[in-house]
């Protein structure tokens, strides 16, 4: 375990260097990090969130990573109390969810829930990165923008949109413009419902009156 954790430490210095992240990657180190992401002491965990992080960043990798397993254990160090990896792991799905590969596995590690508590009580960094996860969660999906809206993620973005950082400003302004958008979308389609609802009623009762 050892050797593996100061080889993670090595590729992390490395993965720093932008032409290092496609040679990287194309070697074969991503699958061993995410492992020892998630078996590794607490410094091999740092150093292998960090490298992953930085290998990440080339979009080349990030399906490697969403492959090798990362989105899961990932959402468990965003929910384990006392592991000290809630940044690392939010940093990390916050550049995975950009990518289609990403965005499905987080979908289907029913995130939603656990960005929302993030937004509503995170650090100010967490809630930005929370946002942005949750941005491109909600991008043409109106099934999570429904299940967020619905565990409360309004008052929330609200408070972020006024209070956040620069960028997590940036993030809840485009979910709450999003949010609003399905809102109307809902009112709308509940006004034609009930309409279609009435017109046979009226129809029937001018066929009674004839």
């Amino acid at each position: 375990m050892e050797a593996r954790e100061n080889a993670a430490a090595t590729l992390f210095s490395l993965s720093v260097v932008d032409e290092n992240k496609v040679t990287i990657g194309a070697s074969g180190a991503i699958p061993p990090l995410v492992v020892l992401l998630s078996e590794g002491t607490q410094r091999g965990k740092k150093d292998a969130a960090t490298a992953l992080f930085n290998l990440c960043i080339y979009q080349g990798n990030k399906g490697k990573a969403v492959r090798a397993g990362v989105v899961p254990i990932l959402m468990r160090l965003l929910t384990e109390p006392g592991g000290g990896m809630v940044d690392e792991a939010l940093a990390i799905l916050a550049i995975l969810a950009s990518h289609p590969e990403g965005k499905s596995a987080i979908g289907a590690a029913e995130a939603v829930p656990v960005l929302v508590g993030v937004i509503g009580n995170g650090s100010p960094r967490n809630r930005e990165n929370g946002a942005a996860v949750l941005v491109h969660l909600c991008s043409g999906d109106q099934q999570h923008l429904a299940e967020a809206q619905e565990l409360g993620v309004m008052g929330p973005l609200v408070d972020l949109a006024q209070n956040g950082t620069d960028r997590g400003k940036r993030k809840a302004a485009q979910l709450l413009e999003r949010m609003n958008r399905f809102v109307e979308q809902q009112k709308l389609a509940q006004v034609q419902a009930e309409a279609e609802v009435q017109q046979p009623e009226s129809q029937s009762q001018t066929q009674q009156r004839r």
